[in-house]
């Protein structure tokens, strides 16, 4: 690779500060997020949002809590400009919604953007940029510092004579690719503007400070951003905003250690759509806040319906591994992780129990899940799901969840056994219904039998009862009944009448344990008993029967157990 083609960072950008204090600080609140899917987002899809799609984003940002939303760069196209007009002849944006437009500083673009905010009810934002960098500066603008601070200034001067009489309106001003801007040079015209504009603390002047490219680890983001958090003229008149960008893939870092640094409001997309690798994605933002504990005042609750609509607008699917929102990242299919989450689980519903609070106010403790799925709307079904590395705790948990069947531990390692074998054969995933088929398959299915119940009755009252069964052997019935007093004899239930009989018939088998569960729910579900039984090589095997009654199905296990032992 021909890395000595690129400098560092830190050759680039000298930051002049040396007492760090956001290594310090603590997240204790949300930010003001400000979506900017309509402006940024839109300006970075294939095929932009036609007026349909991006009433319908907006309309779901509103209903999530934003309340500042920039909704495009009127000058730049006439569906940005026509949408800017609905918001001033219609209804649609609650008076309490900030609208922010975008413009760059050139003076009839600005005055196409005044245009279209005439009539909006609401208060604005004008967010007015250029690009400051000195490769920018150099290579596409053509200007040196000072030309180019004042080609800023003129622009600021412009938005002044032409909405600065607007008792609605505020003003917003982002130094491009601030991240490769000296930071003298970025608080000189940062200063500069918030002085033209005569922010005050009841007017206040946004300054953005985009990281347009990201070109450094977050800790460099950081510093730069407390620099100026901390030389700012007018602080208490300035409200300090971020606009990173993922070129690094370290976007949301970026954002949450900017805000350690002094940023009070965070400029992103939804889930991070964006020119190249994206915009700073504040839904994962919002959500890694609640996941410790703090408030993101915004509403994640119904997180598919939000993913449909941004799916629908951008036209872009969300990868199923996309932090919060991707359809599987709840999901465990590893075995270690599963034993992990089923046990969570029963301990969080055992917690919940004891304490009387109801399990979705309970503290969240749950391993591999940081928070609970049901907070975003979202049910438990496949919270495990299993594939070829998946163990005993995930099929359990599957079986249980979906149908009701509770399996032993003991069963649980020997079932895992036979649903790796065939996991590994198939390579894909099975669910609930096809675990069912192959339990059913390899401990219901009856095969060439020697032996078989035909029937069995109580005979006697109360303490003299006793079971009479009629077991096929062969191709002879015989019918058997325990003599005796059952104090004396031992049990005369049926299950131990029918294993005497079969011992009588030459096979012996010896119960270790019987398990009863049911197969669904309700009074329609059916019985499953698991028994456990000593094979003739000496070790443990299973055997299983189900029927509408626990006895029957208790009769038919055992019937199987004897069957597979004479084979």
């Amino acid at each position: 690779m021909p890395s000595h083609r690129y400098r560092s960072a830190y050759d680039r950008v000298e930051i002049p500060l040396t007492d760090r204090h956001w290594p310090n600080a603590r997240l204790t609140r949300a930010p003001l997020w400000v979506p900017v899917d309509l402006r940024d987002g839109n300006q970075a899809l294939a095929e932009p949002m036609d007026p349909a799609r991006k009433r319908r984003f907006f309309e779901l940002m509103v209903a999530m809590g934003y309340t500042e939303i920039e909704v495009g760069y009127p000058s730049a196209s006439q569906t940005d400009y026509d949408f800017v007009r609905l918001i001033a002849e219609s209804e649609i944006a609650p008076e309490h919604v900030t609208i922010v437009v975008f413009t760059p500083a050139r003076r009839d673009l600005i005055e196409r953007t005044v245009t279209s905010i005439r009539g909006i009810r609401n208060p604005v934002v004008i967010h007015l940029y250029t690009a400051t960098a000195p490769t920018w500066r150099d290579t596409v603008l053509g200007k040196d510092r000072r030309a180019l601070a004042e080609l800023i200034l003129a622009g600021g001067r412009d938005v002044l004579e032409l909405a600065g009489d607007a008792p609605n309106v505020r003003f917003e001003f982002s130094p491009e690719v601030f991240t490769l801007t000296e930071p003298d040079y970025a608080l000189e015209v940062c200063d500069a503007m918030t002085t033209l504009w005569d922010a005050v603390p009841e007017r206040p002047v946004i300054l953005n400070l985009p990281a347009t490219v990201e070109i450094a680890s977050p800790n460099v983001y950081a510093d730069q951003i407390e620099y100026m958090h901390r030389n700012l003229a007018r602080r208490d008149s300035v409200i300090l905003s971020v606009h990173p960008h993922n070129d690094r893939g370290t976007g949301i870092a970026c954002a949450e250690l900017a805000i350690l640094a002094g940023a009070q409001r965070v400029e992103g997309c939804i889930f991070g759509n964006g020119e190249r690798t994206g915009n700073v994605d504040i839904a994962t933002l919002a959500l890694n806040l609640h996941a410790q504990g703090v408030d993101p005042m915004i509403d994640f609750s119904d997180i598919d319906e939000i993913r449909r609509t941004v799916e629908h607008a951008n036209r872009i699917e969300i990868h199923p591994r996309h932090p919060y929102v991707g359809d599987l990242v709840h999901t465990a299919f590893s075995g270690t992780h599963q034993d992990a989450i089923r046990k969570g689980f029963a301990e969080h519903r055992s917690r919940a129990a004891s304490s009387g609070m109801p399990e979705s106010e309970l503290e969240w403790r749950v391993p591999y899940l940081p928070i609970d799925p049901a907070d975003l709307g979202r049910s438990y079904d496949a919270v495990i799901r299993v594939n070829s590395q998946s163990g005993k705790g995930g099929i359990a948990y599957l079986l249980e969840a979906e149908l009701g069947v509770a399996l032993p531990r003991r069963f649980q390692i020997e079932f895992a056994r036979r649903v790796q074998r065939h996991t590994d054969a198939s390579g894909s995933e099975v669910g609930a219904a096809e675990l069912w088929e192959l339990f059913a398959r390899e401990y219901l299915a009856d095969g060439p039998a020697h032996f078989a119940l035909i029937a069995h009755e109580t005979v006697g009252d109360g303490a003299t009862s006793r079971s009479r069964i009629v077991l096929r052997a062969g191709a002879a019935e015989h019918t058997h009944e325990p003599d005796g007093d059952p104090g004396a004899d031992g049990d005369h239930g049926p299950v131990a009448v029918l294993a005497s009989a079969l011992a009588a018939h030459g096979t012996a088998i010896d119960v270790l344990a019987l398990h009863q569960t049911s197969v669904g729910a309700g009074s329609d579900s059916a019985a499953l008993t698991l028994l456990e039984y000593r094979a003739r090589d000496g070790h443990s095997a299973w055997a299983a029967g189900t029927s509408s009654s626990v006895l029957e199905a208790s009769l038919a296990a055992v019937i199987r157990a004897a069957n597979a032992v004479h084979d």
